[in-house]
């Protein structure tokens, strides 16, 4: 398992190098070929024992959700946007990392003792929140980061609880991990892995990539979204932790092959794996581009549940990415031999 190395990293969406530069040490020396595109992909292509007969891609995002500077105050103050999803509530007092030197800073708002009373139910914005590097004034400011400069989330990786993981990027460096292990294994069928950039601000990376592999099926693995509160009907819960991977049925950007999906759910089941469906369409990912590129191909999507995810921290059960990676290995032969 690579999770804490690879959550540990900084990579907000458009600056990936940092987990990339990481995988490529790790992986370089099991694969047969290895590319890095112009806009950031990393494609690698893994002979299998025996050659398939279709192309498989199995791919997963490097980037995670953050924010970027857009202004440096005269107090020294940093004022930023947001890069990817992130829900404003979550960010006040969280500690962060701010350019390639990493400085530490803090999220800052104003303090209850000074906000009215109709100030106390409003959600603060992300205009009314900035981040605290302890600066003296802008120039001092100036000196350590810069407009433009990413921000990501400092969080470290522990392993707490009952088999559980917490970790900043999740979503989606679990996918990263596994699809490293699977890698770094002996596999049954040749395999492009791909590394895809910027899935959370438009799944910008995964269009390029499958038009360079020209896949006739792939793989998406991710980290989704896991909520599990007592009071919800179960129809409304989208995944549950330790219950395996999650596949998709449909969300806002593909509706998933239904002969492929029942194939991943006929070689769970034999194998004894267990597996989920992912019980919400919201959200999208990968597939959405690589399904629809040249001819398009047929996609499935094995998902980590993950809490709290496109926050500061999120929490995954390690059975759930051991699951994911069995289930995985399973199907790589078997989708090769469904495709003939």
């Amino acid at each position: 398992m690579f999770l804490k190395n690879l959550t540990e990293k900084a990579g907000v969406s458009g600056n990936e190098k940092e987990v990339r530069d990481y995988i490529i040490s790790e992986i370089k020396d099991f694969v047969d070929d290895i590319y890095t595109d112009r806009i950031g992909n990393l494609i690698v292509f893994k002979k299998g024992k025996n050659k398939g007969t279709k192309r498989i891609m199995i791919t997963a995002h490097m980037d995670e959700v953050g924010l970027m500077v857009k202004e440096i105050d005269s107090a020294g103050l940093i004022k930023f946007i947001p890069v990817g999803g992130i829900d404003p509530r979550v960010l006040v007092s969280k500690t962060v990392q701010v350019g390639k030197d990493k400085i530490i800073g803090v999220i800052g708002a104003k303090p209850i003792h000074l906000q009215k009373k109709n100030e106390w139910s409003k959600v603060l914005g992300i205009d009314e929140l900035y981040v605290d590097i302890g600066a003296k004034d802008k120039e001092d400011a100036e000196k350590k980061v810069s407009v433009g400069d990413y921000i990501s989330f400092y969080t470290l990786y522990e392993e707490i609880g009952d088999n559980m993981i917490k970790a900043k990027a999740l979503d989606n460096r679990v996918g990263c991990s596994i699809l490293m292990e699977l890698i770094k294994s002996d596999v049954d069928v040749d395999f492009y892995g791909v590394f895809t950039v910027m899935e959370e601000v438009g799944l910008i990376g995964a269009g390029p990539a499958a038009f360079k592999v020209e896949p006739d099926i792939a793989v998406i693995l991710e980290g989704t979204v896991c909520y599990e509160m007592p009071d919800l009907e179960s129809h409304l819960i989208p995944t549950k932790v330790g219950e395996g991977p999650a596949i998709s049925l449909a969300d806002r950007t593909t509706i998933y092959d239904k002969k492929l999906r029942e194939r991943v759910v006929e070689v769970a089941k034999k194998n004894d794996i267990k597996w989920q469906y992912r019980k919400t369409a919201m959200g999208g990912n990968d597939s959405g581009k690589i399904h629809t590129t040249k001819s398009g191909c047929s996609t499935v999507t094995l998902s980590v549940p993950t809490r709290y995810i496109h926050s500061p921290v999120s929490i995954i059960s390690k059975s759930d990415y051991k699951s994911t990676y069995d289930l995985l290995n399973a199907i790589l032969p078997e989708i090769d031999k469904e495709a003939k």
